[in-house]
């Protein structure tokens, strides 16, 4: 069931959404060759608390994975497309470097995710990230009321073809609310004009990965960090958006 948020409610989650992005802008600028990932997502639960909210990853249980999940943000770096775990692993230059943050302020989540580019990338990272990133703000402007769900999905799939590369089809976006994953999900594929209209309250977690070659991912063996099955680059965005009267409101944006 789709849960519609009322204004009030969308406000609530402006808040999660205002850390959220507080905490990405942090990354920004700290994130260089030769710091770890566990620093990283020590700077991210720093600011969370600071905030008094609470970092709705740590200790989340997953579908596939009954382990909790140990750290406050996910860090995937190059041929990691989601859910990595911070540890011991140094940034080094070129890479490309995601990291995911969600957080629970005053009974609801926000949830957003960027791929920050780290020294000199290559030409073909470049183009990768940009896609990606476009498709994202292209897939936010079919938020609008009246519009369908897979109008969404139809716009990241077209622009992730049009520069050659692969969505991930098997993870998605997904409503959020008082809980991080609520219905729909929002595939990253499809043709356009199918499944729900788009209504008035719905707030929606939407997230392009992009694949420098195939779809297809592995799970590795800590049962959390999603690999390309190629080892080839992934890019991950990801914005929680509200539809309202006045077009789409982005909620984890400065």
């Amino acid at each position: 069931m789709i849960i519609c948020k009322s204004a009030a409610e969308i406000k609530l989650m402006q808040e999660a959404g205002r850390i959220v992005a507080k905490v990405l802008s942090k990354i920004e600028e700290i994130i260089k060759p030769g710091i770890t990932t566990g620093y990283i997502d020590r700077i991210a639960e720093e600011i969370i608390v600071i905030e008094k909210a609470v970092p709705a990853f740590k200790g989340y249980k997953g579908k596939i994975s009954k382990r909790p999940f140990p750290s406050s943000v996910c860090v995937s770096i190059n041929e990691e497309v989601v859910h990595g775990i911070p540890g011991k692993r140094v940034i080094k230059d070129g890479d490309l470097v995601s990291v995911d943050v969600g957080v629970r302020i005053n009974g609801f989540h926000g949830d957003a995710a960027r791929t920050f580019k780290v020294g000199n990338i290559s030409k073909t990272a470049e183009r990768l990230w940009s896609a990606t990133r476009d498709s994202l703000n292209r897939s936010i402007e079919k938020c609008v009321m009246g519009n369908r769900l897979s109008d969404i999905s139809n716009e990241i799939e077209t622009r992730a073809g049009r520069d050659g590369f692969a969505v991930v089809k098997d993870f998605v976006g997904h409503g959020i609310g008082r809980k991080m994953h609520e219905d729909p999900p929002i595939l990253n594929y499809g043709p356009p004009g199918q499944g729900p209209v788009l209504k008035k309250g719905m707030v929606l977690a939407i997230e392009p990965m992009f694949n420098q070659g195939s779809s297809g991912v592995e799970i590795m063996n800590d049962l959390w960090t999603v690999v390309t099955s190629d080892r080839k680059l992934s890019c991950h965005f990801e914005d929680t958006v509200a539809i309202t009267e006045n077009g789409p409101l982005i909620l984890t944006r400065a």
